[in-house]
């Protein structure tokens, strides 16, 4: 789909990777409606880059439903916003379990399906992005709702563009890994080992707008090798289990 001319919802607008995906979308000549929580930072991008602001807290179902019926009429919807930093397993309660589901999982899906349906039933192009993670892919210690959900979108992101061969309606999955600067991994002050490489949220925004562009179905945002061990840990999770362990991953998160 070509952007230029097109409107473009996304969420977690507020944050730095959602902030990328807002100025690289709206260099290619997309309007935004940029939505989040922090109506401070959305409205100085707002004014900076044009377009609207949206508040909501994907928490809250009647948020989510407004959100998926505005981001219906438009022709991009690119589902950024996501939440991490799992606690200790002896504190994990159903309360951060609903929470993870709803904000990582339950709202993409909600707003991904309505925005099919409207656009099924007016017979009009429209694309969608998923924001994954590398941890879609590969399972690590101190991240189960992270992976969960994760695995979750992934898996509903790759399933729903099969469903939509042929109708002019795109639905990407972007995988990052670590990415500096912004984002997860940059609030988690994780101590990587020193082999392991980064990207920087630009290398995001790009990856979002190559998908619009190129209707593609799944995007990583990452150096080769860390694909290729996030790719490997699909089949061998045993053998990734071992790998982190020798890294001390688990001590590096703490």
């Amino acid at each position: 789909m070509q952007i230029q001319g097109k409107t473009a919802l996304i969420t977690g607008a507020a944050g730095g990777l959602g902030q990328a995906i807002a100025e690289e979308l709206s260099a290619r000549g997309a309007t935004l409606v940029l939505s989040g929580r922090n109506r401070e930072v959305l409205e100085a991008l707002a004014d900076r880059l044009g377009g609207r602001v949206e508040i909501a807290d994907l928490e809250r179902s009647e948020d989510v439903d407004r959100l998926a019926a505005i981001g219906a009429e438009l022709d991009i919807v690119v589902a950024n916003a996501g939440i991490g930093n799992d606690g200790p397993i002896r504190e994990l309660t159903t309360e951060s379990i609903d929470r993870s589901i709803s904000v990582n999982l339950r709202a993409p899906i909600l707003m991904t399906t309505c925005f099919i349906q409207a656009h099924l039933a007016a017979g009009t192009p429209g694309h969608v992005v998923l924001i994954g993670s590398l941890s879609g892919l590969a399972a690590s210690p101190q991240t189960r709702m992270y992976n969960a959900t994760k695995f979750g979108l992934r898996g509903f992101g790759l399933s729903v563009r099969q469903d939509l061969h042929g109708t002019g309606i795109g639905v990407s999955t972007v995988e990052p890994g670590f990415i500096s600067d912004a984002g997860m991994f940059a609030q988690s002050e994780v101590d990587l080992p020193a082999m392991v490489r980064t990207k920087k949220p630009a290398d995001v925004g790009s990856a979002v707008a190559d998908a619009i562009a190129r209707d593609r179905g799944e995007v990583f945002v990452s150096p080769i090798e860390l694909r290729m061990m996030s790719t490997l840990a699909t089949v061998a999770p045993g053998f990734s289990a071992r790998v982190q362990r020798s890294l001390d991953v688990a001590g590096r998160k703490n």
